[in-house]
């Protein structure tokens, strides 16, 4: 199998907060509170859905994956430059780097690793940092759209750009399909944001 380094990239720089987010909803990390329009969070946080199509496997979390998970980051990070320089083009030695550290950290595979850090994703951007409350990713996209609609203060170009951006996220993000991976993270979310710090 073939990684897409882009994508692995995409996972060592953001890990969960950035990475795999080719489902999750513009800004969701942030929670409601913390942008003061519609406007500013959909300017600044293109919906990463448009930048990446292929879609999550999406499966059942355990604490032992998350934990395993969580310890996989400190290797990640320490070859991000490698998978940064490598960009689109495959590189047989780094994708064995990767799979040896999926395999040190408890998976079968990288992409078991990156499986279970697209489904930690799914979860911690429909997070609010505030309260802690889940909103499905669809969800939040529906009220983003809604809201950039409303905004008058947004010029008329880049509503009509935000909203196609917006309408596109929405038909290409999926909705979290198992809602127990919602407990799941939740008792790991301290420490999955210190890891990815």
């Amino acid at each position: 199998m073939t990684i897409t380094l882009d994508r692995v990239a995409k996972s060592v720089f953001g890990a969960v907060a950035v990475a795999w987010m080719a489902i999750l909803p513009a800004g969701a990390q942030d929670g409601p509170a913390a942008t003061d329009t519609p406007a500013a969070n959909a300017q600044a946080n293109p919906p990463a859905s448009l930048q990446e199509t292929k879609e999550v496997k999406q499966i059942k979390l355990t604490d032992a994956q998350v934990g395993n998970f969580i310890k996989a980051q400190g290797d990640l990070a320490a070859i991000a430059s490698k998978i940064q320089a490598a960009g689109e083009k495959a590189d047989p030695a780094l994708q064995a780097e990767l799979e040896g550290i999926a395999k040190k950290h408890g998976f079968s595979t990288f992409e078991e690793l990156d499986d279970v850090a697209a489904n930690i994703s799914i979860v911690m951007a429909g997070l609010d940092t505030q309260t802690g409350e889940f909103t499905d990713p669809v969800e939040a996209l529906q009220k983003e759209l809604d809201d950039v609609k409303k905004d008058e203060s947004i010029p008329e170009a880049d509503k009509k750009q935000l909203v196609e951006e917006l309408s596109e996220a929405i038909k290409t993000t999926p909705p979290l399909q198992n809602k127990e991976n919602i407990d799941v993270v939740k008792s790991h979310r301290a420490e999955i944001e210190k890891a990815l710090q």
